[in-house]
């Protein structure tokens, strides 16, 4: 049985030389005009300035979920208030 206490190391930022700490976020993706946005998704977030990594694991699970379908039916619907900038 693999140990789920011990947290990955993402190392420093590349941004700012802050660790980065793991936190569960929340990823959105625009895909075809639409907003599709993944909960819970594991990743190294800088505390300093806010950057985000995923490991590479993590990365391709996210795009098997973003290439299926079949995921996308299971999902929950909103509407999304989209507003344009204007001059």
């Amino acid at each position: 049985m693999k140990n789920k206490s011990r947290k990955y190391n993402y190392g420093e930022c590349e941004i700012c030389n802050a660790k980065l700490v793991e936190r569960q976020i929340k990823q959105d993706f625009w895909i075809r005009g639409s907003l599709v946005v993944i909960d819970k998704v594991p990743a190294g977030v800088c505390p300093r300035c806010g950057a985000k990594v995923v490991r590479s694991q993590i990365a391709k699970r996210l795009a098997m979920i973003l290439a299926s379908p079949s995921e996308w039916s299971k999902a929950s619907v909103i509407s999304v208030p989209v507003l344009e900038l204007r001059p």
